[in-house]
């Protein structure tokens, strides 16, 4: 079959969907990517992945961008007699399914890597994007879910058309991510980032978005003994509450600032997840985290906020802790309690690394979405 993967932007390409185009290509399909064009949709291609440039804005009031996307989305689609789109994130999704359903495509697949909105929205906010997502479902014949409770919402609301919503949940390369075996590699990692290799280090991984929970984060970490890793930048596209301020107070405390490492944007995560002792994610919101995955393959605690996708990953008080969202205190606790005990870490993590060796294995995941598409080979 010939299946089109849609999604905004290259990072969402090259990062969360090439494991499932490596998948269909091994099945023997025809894959065609599309997304806006940036340097790592170049870095797709060089793997041999036709992709192509759709002018998508991820902001969802700019009308203009958005009608452009949609006829050079339909040019493509009259021009390519696909059997298949898939199309993932929120924006490019709703555009992706309209112009598939205009064009008369046979099959839409809609992947809903979290829904936008969410229980902390303003009522009026929230309704506007359950009715967005209700009318993008009236396109779409196969909806998937990460999370459990994202698909039993999406029954609940009605988000697709023939009723075919399954969750398939998420996972990473089990050869990649592992714990660490190498003392010396720690050293080395950690010398790099000028962090003691006595030190404990909580790392994060995430956009430098305030939905990310960086502002509880950092000033949880004035009252927490480690380092803290911090991977991850801002898109350009990103419209979300920059925390640039908070940063900078950060960078600027006498005590928390020779403890704080900004890393940005790494390609070396598995190595840097080995070197640490603690991961921690304390969002507002999340679809079914990765980052949390990674690091539980690398045999870490994890303390993560009591949201949809982490508190299905995270199991309390036995691979890491649950906290309230924006609270400060509770984060802290959760993990200074970890920061003091080396036996706790090790118990926490070694059941984390059990439960995502079950759960998480990428190939089982992407196995499970070609068994339910029916993709796989004969």
């Amino acid at each position: 079959m010939k299946i089109l993967q849609l999604c905004a932007v290259d990072f969402t390409l090259y990062h969360f969907l090439m494991p499932l185009i490596r998948g269909l290509g091994n099945a023997g399909h025809e894959v065609v990517a599309a997304c806006a064009d940036g340097p790592l949709a170049a870095q797709v291609r060089d793997e041999g992945i036709h992709v192509e440039a759709i002018p998508f804005s991820r902001g969802l009031l700019r009308p203009r961008d958005h009608l452009t996307a949609y006829r050079s989305l339909r040019a493509l689609l009259r021009r390519e007699a696909f059997d298949i789109v898939h199309v993932h994130t929120p924006v490019a999704a709703l555009i992706g399914r309209l112009a598939a359903c205009h064009e008369r495509v046979p099959r839409v697949v809609y992947t809903a890597h979290g829904f936008y909105f969410h229980d902390r929205m303003p009522a009026w906010k929230r309704a506007a994007y359950v009715a967005l997502e209700w009318f993008g479902g009236r396109c779409t014949d196969v909806l998937f879910t990460q999370a459990e409770e994202d698909a039993a919402t999406a029954r609940r609301l009605r988000l697709c058309r023939t009723g075919v919503i399954e969750a398939i949940g998420n996972g990473v390369d089990i050869s990649l991510f592992r714990p660490s075996t190498n003392p010396a590699e720690r050293i080395q990692v950690r010398a790099r980032h000028d962090t003691p290799a006595n030190a404990v280090v909580v790392v994060m991984i995430g956009r430098l978005v305030a939905e990310k929970g960086y502002r509880e984060l950092l000033d949880a970490m004035c009252h927490v003994d480690a380092h803290l890793w911090v991977i991850g930048d801002r898109l350009t596209t990103e419209h979300a509450q920059n925390i640039d301020d908070a940063i900078d107070r950060a960078r600027d405390d006498p005590d928390l600032g020779s403890r704080l490492h900004m890393l940005g944007y790494r390609t070396d995560i598995e190595m840097l997840l080995r070197a640490a002792d603690i991961f921690t994610l304390p969002s507002h919101r999340e679809g079914m985290p990765r980052s949390i995955i990674e690091a539980m393959m690398t045999a870490l605690p994890v303390v993560a906020t009591n949201v949809r996708g982490s508190r299905e990953e995270v199991a309390h008080e036995e691979t890491g802790f649950l906290v309230p969202i924006d609270d400060t205190k509770a984060l802290a606790a959760a993990l200074g309690i970890l920061a003091r005990d080396p036996a706790l870490r090790k118990n926490f993590g070694t059941a984390g690394l059990h439960r995502a060796r079950e759960l998480y294995d990428e190939n089982i995941v992407i196995d499970r979405q070609l068994r339910l598409l029916g993709l796989t080979p004969s």
